[in-house]
């Protein structure tokens, strides 16, 4: 029987602070049925550049979850919390009508989809939402809509990029932002994860920050400097209007005084800053070569009640003065040029720290991995042939939950 509201579940700690603090939760999703959903006529559109070997991404999937428990980090599967969450009748009302809102349906094609999903348990109705619907499996389709659909199409397109948990939602402070994100394959996936949040009762008393319903923000574009600083990249996906929006509201909530926005490239291989950039230490960063000393930033903070907008200067130099630091510090890869580029597309600087100075990172990128121990950072080395595919690393597939305070 389906509940009819949320039970409140024991105080659960939910807070980030930083990019580097030990990292004591985290939220993942293990690849399921979705990625054996692309083919060479749909992965353009879902945004994978190939056709993953699904199983052999489950594999390194779970190796990456495993060397986080190893450490020490609890790790959440947001299919397991989606599916505890669908239990509760609000939730699954919400759920269906997140699904059937695709204009492509039609009408007629849309009251039987929202029959069938309604006929769903929680679990099938989990699988289905993530996994999507295909033509051929709706049984009881019927209707012009319906006959006109290539047997191929799906009528609920499933969520390859679910994979990449950082994108549909961050946590800042003790509040977690619900991202809007900016590609029309991916937009679903925030309503899911927003699900979560609202109705699971492990975040009963959350408050979210940021809603899908907002500019957009993609968390692959949000790094927690410092306590109080965050760099928010805009280009392919975070919009100008999103920064701008995003610093209003963490400012509003006292969850941050300085907003760095940080233009980056408009093309697929920076289509995030965490592409490009990412923390291993309080006072270090990882960053990709050709953008180290040319990356810039606006520093936006409150004043007299508006947003105060700097000139632009460069970015490490911002950064080091809003987190009050002399300077920040830059592993340089010493890559060479051919290299550098190889590395960046295949996620090397993608990296997730676990604490300072120790981090994830894919094994494939053995050069920017040698610097990063060269210099004193401690890698865990993932697999990542087939997890790389859709464009992210160990950063992008993890959203932390709860980081102790540096």
């Amino acid at each position: 029987m389906l509940r009819l509201r949320r039970v409140t579940a024991a105080k659960t700690e939910h807070r980030v602070t930083s990019e580097v603090g030990r990292l004591r939760t985290v939220l993942l999703h293990r690849p399921g049925a979705e990625l054996k959903r692309l083919t060479p006529r749909n992965s353009d559109k879902l945004l994978f550049d190939a056709i993953p070997w699904a199983g052999r991404a489950q594999e390194e999937h779970d190796a990456f979850a495993e060397a986080l428990r190893t450490r020490g980090v609890e790790v959440l599967y947001l299919t397991e919390l989606l599916q505890d969450a669908l239990e509760y009748e609000p939730a699954r009302d919400q759920a269906i009508a997140d699904a059937v809102v695709d204009l492509r349906l039609g009408d007629q094609l849309r009251r039987i989809v929202e029959e069938y999903l309604r006929d769903l348990d929680p679990e099938n109705l989990t699988q289905t939402l993530i996994g999507g619907l295909a033509h051929e499996e709706l049984k009881s389709g019927h209707g012009l809509v319906y006959r006109l659909m290539d047997r191929l199409d799906f009528i609920i397109d499933p969520l390859p990029g679910l994979l990449f948990t950082r994108d549909n939602s961050t946590w800042i402070g003790d509040r977690v932002a619900v991202t809007s994100l900016a590609m029309e394959a991916r937009r679903r996936e925030s309503a899911l994860t927003g699900l979560v949040y609202a109705h699971h009762p492990r975040f009963a008393e959350v408050e979210p920050v940021y809603s899908p319903s907002l500019e957009h923000v993609e968390g692959g574009d949000v790094l927690l400097l410092s306590p109080g600083v965050i760099a928010a990249g805009t280009g392919e996906r975070t919009t100008p209007a999103g920064v701008e929006r995003l610093a209003r509201q963490v400012f509003a909530a006292n969850l941050a005084h300085t907003v760095l926005a940080v233009p980056i490239a408009q093309e697929r291989a920076t289509m995030h800053l965490d592409t490009v950039c990412t923390m291993v230490d309080a006072d270090t960063v990882v960053m990709y070569p050709p953008v180290a000393h040319s990356l810039t930033a606006h520093t936006v903070t409150l004043a007299n009640g508006d947003l105060r907008v700097s000139e632009p200067r460069p970015f490490l130099e911002a950064a080091a003065e809003a987190m009050k630091l002399d300077r920040l510090k830059v592993i340089d890869t010493g890559l060479d040029p051919v290299t550098a580029e190889r590395e960046q597309w295949d996620d090397g600087n993608n990296t997730l720290a676990v604490a300072p100075r120790l981090c994830v990172a894919y094994e494939r990128n053995i050069e920017t991995n040698a610097q990063l121990e060269a210099a004193g950072i401690e890698v865990i080395r993932i697999s990542g042939s087939e997890l790389g595919t859709g464009r992210g690393g160990p950063r992008c597939m993890s959203c932390p939950v709860l980081r102790d305070n540096i």
